[in-house]
Order: C-alpha cells, then sequence, then structure tokens
C-alpha cells in the first residue's frame, strides 16, 4: 500500500508518523511539502520570538531524517501542483530544479494548511513586514527585533495578542491595531471589553490598543517601512510591523481536482476525515469538521484540532475505520498577564444561528483570597434558554482560566444542563480554588436566572 501525504507541519506530520505504525515495512508512506521544514510547532514562534528559548530548532518536532530512519520518506521543497483523482495520481514539482513527476498512490491525505490572509494594505509588500506562520517568519522576525524601536501589529485575534506580548517583552514599543470595535473578536463582545480593560491598567506605557480602525498604506522606501497612515488618517511611525489578519484554508489545489468545497470555504470531510473523492482525506487547517453543540459544519483552524484529525484520516486511508466527532472550538492564550480562554457557542453565534441563550457573569479570585497568588478571573458561561443545557463559556483574567474552561468542556460534551453542572464536585484547597469554584458560583447564578426567567 502507498500512503501520500500533501503537507507535512501538524496535521500532515501526524498523518504520516500514524500511516507508517499502522502499514507493513513493505508499504510506502511519503510526504510531499512545499516547505522547507516538517513538522514543526507554528503555535510556538511567537514564544521564540518573545524569547523563552534561543534556538528555532526547539520548535522541529521531528526532522527529514527521522521521518527517513522511522520509514517515512519526506521531499521538501516539493509542490502538488494537481491531483488526478481518476488515475489515483499525482503532480509533483521540485520547486529547486523546475521538474515535475506523477507519482501514484492508494490513499492521498490532504493537509496544505491555510495561509495568512493579506489585507488590501497599499505598500503591504516593503521591507520589514512579516507575517506569523512558518519557520522563516520566526527566524526574520527574530533577526530584526535588535534594530526595531516601535513596531505595528494589524490585528487583534489569537496571534496578534500573543505577538504583542512577545514584542512589548522584547522592549519594543508597540501598537496593534484591530479593524473591529473589539479585541479578540472570537469572544462575546462584553469579554472583548474585559481584555481590553485588562490589558489598559498594565500597558505602563509600553503598548497602545487601537481599534474600529485599520491600516491604510505603509510608507518607507526601499530599505524598509518607517511609518503608516491609518483610514481615519492617524500617522504612526515603526519600523517593523506583523500583519496578524488571520488564515485562508488553502484549498485550490482540491477544489481544481474536483473535490467538493464546504459551506466554510475549507474542504468539505465527513466523520471519517474523507473528502467527497473516495480515497482522498483531509485534515488540519484546510478541512472543515462538524461543531458539536449544534451539529454545523465550522472551519477551526488549531494546532490540536489539526493532530486529532490527522490521527483519524491516518487511521481510515489505511484501512482501520475511525470516526472524528467534531470539535467545541476549545481555545486558549496569553498575552501580558492575561489568560484568554473559551469553548462552546458565544452569544453572538447562536444569535446568528438563532438559538436563544441565557448567560451569566461573574469575576472572582482563583484561589482563597488570602493567599498570596491569588489572582482575579471573570467568567461567562453561557446556556440554552429553552431548556438550560450548557452551551459555551469564556475566560479572562490573570488567574487560572483555562482549567475552569477544560472543566466546561467535558460538561458540554456530557450534555449537562446548567442545574446538572452546578452540583458538581470540584475540588477544593486555598493553594487551588475557593471553596465555592468560580465555574460553581457562575453555574448557580444562572441557574436561578433560568429559574425566574
Amino acid at each position: 500500500m502507498k500512503v501520500i501525504v500533501i503537507g507535512g507541519v501538524a496535521a500532515g506530520a501526524k498523518a504520516a508518523a500514524k500511516s507508517r505504525r499502522l502499514l507493513s515495512e513493505e508499504s510506502e508512506v511519503i510526504i510531499y511539502t512545499d516547505d522547507t521544514h516538517v513538522s514543526y510547532s507554528s503555535c510556538g514562534i511567537p514564544y521564540y520570538i518573545e524569547g523563552n528559548f534561543d534556538n528555532f530548532e526547539t520548535l522541529l518536532v521531528r526532522s527529514p531524517e527521522e521521518f527517513e530512519a522511522s520509514g517515512v520518506r519526506v521531499f521538501l521543497r516539493h509542490k502538488v501542483i494537481k491531483i488526478l483523482p481518476e488515475s489515483k495520481q499525482i503532480l509533483v514539482k521540485n520547486l529547486v530544479t523546475n521538474q515535475a513527476v506523477l507519482d501514484s498512490y492508494d490513499s492521498l491525505i490532504i493537509a496544505t494548511g491555510a495561509s495568512p490572509f493579506i489585507p488590501n494594505i497599499k505598500n503591504i509588500w516593503y521591507k520589514n513586514i512579516f507575517t506569523v506562520r512558518k519557520i522563516e517568519d520566526a527566524i526574520n522576525i527574530k533577526a530584526r527585533l535588535a534594530a526595531t524601536k516601535r513596531a505595528v501589529i494589524v490585528g487583534g485575534g489569537y496571534i496578534g495578542l500573543e505577538m504583542l506580548e512577545a514584542l512589548v517583552k522584547s522592549n519594543i514599543y508597540t501598537t496593534l491595531i484591530e479593524r473591529s470595535p473589539h479585541i479578540m473578536p472570537a469572544l462575546d463582545y462584553d469579554m472583548s471589553e474585559c481584555v481590553l480593560e485588562q490589558l489598559n491598567l498594565i500597558k505602563n506605557n509600553k503598548f497602545e490598543v487601537i481599534t474600529s480602525d485599520a491600516v491604510a498604506e505603509f510608507k518607507g522606501d526601499k530599505d524598509g517601512i518607517s511609518g503608516l497612515v491609518t483610514e481615519s488618517c492617524r500617522e504612526i511611525d515603526c519600523d517593523l510591523a506583523i500583519i496578524c489578519s488571520g488564515v485562508i484554508p488553502n484549498v485550490e489545489l482540491a477544489r481544481d481536482a474536483g473535490i467538493d468545497i464546504g459551506e466554510t470555504g475549507a474542504i468539505r470531510t465527513d466523520k471519517h476525515m474523507e473528502t467527497s473523492v473516495k480515497n482522498i482525506y483531509a485534515c488540519g487547517d484546510c478541512a472543515e469538521t462538524n461543531f458539536i453543540v449544534t451539529n454545523n459544519p465550522i472551519w477551526i483552524p488549531l494546532g490540536s484540532t489539526a493532530n486529532k484529525q490527522g490521527r483519524c484520516a491516518a487511521l481510515n486511508a489505511c484501512g482501520t475505520e475511525d470516526e472524528f466527532p467534531g470539535v467545541l472550538a476549545s481555545a486558549v492564550t496569553r498575552c501580558l498577564k492575561l489568560t484568554i480562554s473559551m469553548t462552546g457557542l458565544t452569544e453572538k453565534k447562536a444569535s446568528n444561528l438563532g438559538i436563544e441563550t441565557i448567560s451569566e457573569i461573574v469575576t472572582k479570585n482563583d484561589k482563597v483570597g488570602y493567599m498570596p497568588d491569588a489572582k482575579n478571573i471573570t467568567l461567562k458561561l453561557i446556556a440554552s434558554k429553552s431548556d438550560g443545557r450548557l452551551l459555551g463559556g469564556q475566560a479572562v483574567g490573570a488567574g487560572d482560566t483555562d482549567k475552569r474552561i477544560n472543566t466546561l468542556t467535558s460538561a458540554i460534551l456530557a450534555g449537562l444542563t446548567v442545574d446538572e453542572f452546578r452540583q458538581n464536585d470540584l475540588t477544593y484547597a486555598p493553594p487551588f480554588a475557593p471553596t465555592i469554584d468560580p465555574l460553581l458560583n457562575a453555574s448557580e447564578k444562572l441557574s436561578e436566572k433560568l429559574k425566574h426567567q
């Protein structure tokens, strides 16, 4: 049997490694990637730039040589330019020699990932304007920091906030510009405002956050940028800019092969991660999946999802049936002293889907107040107005928000109502939690709201 994987970062590397373990020694497993590296943590790039470790190779999970030793052949700088499903072949171009060859497969796994979305900004291709996606991005940004005095981040989502932390901790004055009225637009507006309020309390003249504005034009010359002008005509000096405006799934190869693209814009897959074409699977940031809360398609480009999808795709591609049930869109990030985490439905997403919700927000310490490391967290619980079923949650604060959201994910997966969840026997000791955990406190208040609606 011969399994070919297109793409070799999170999902592709996982799919190839799992396929190799499943198949006999006589079988072939091949990775084709147009990248210069394989099997690396793109999620770790902001933390390398921040200075948490000195060598970018720390981000590499497995080298081509390690893959080869395990029986997986890796072809770097090889771009698959066409899939021929009828003959079960692919056309691959060597980007170094420009030669193209045909290769055949029994099962094909598409893990082409996503690419940074580049906004329509004049002079966006000036020198010292970067995106954050590949190892080269990490190396180039890191190399530029010593010569940087003022930086601009375009976009206030997960990567934008992570890069804000990285630059501020590198002693670079940073301006973050977000087009929408709120940073972290994945959150509900009230929780986004909570993020901004808490960031403003700790900025200490090291950064500025601008919302409801966008970059119209970069200023500079052949040596690089020197500043920018926003759509509101505000002028800002900078010698480094990082574009964090989101990503778009790489689906052109699949579309050209007649593979169905889903309503999210990513490749449509079933519960086996199989596409509309038999024996062709898709996983990772190029593939959509099921949103467990509502059972509708969702595209959620996260490293954790990519790895789980890659495993599922490999199992099915190699003849071992497996199912990927979907995701809750659970996520977490950190910015300076804040941890921001979420899972399930937000109120605004529920409203768009016509689902009536009820919610409760509480702000409490994550530990008993007399403990020296007790910190605040603001927690929002969301439930169905009709039956009280838990639908989602968001948490922001200097304390342990992520463990509350992780607990909540299990409750949502189990289909618990607010009333059922408030009876949960969560652990207590002063260094770890208050006697009544903020999660239970929020669920008790939400339960009362449901009774009196």
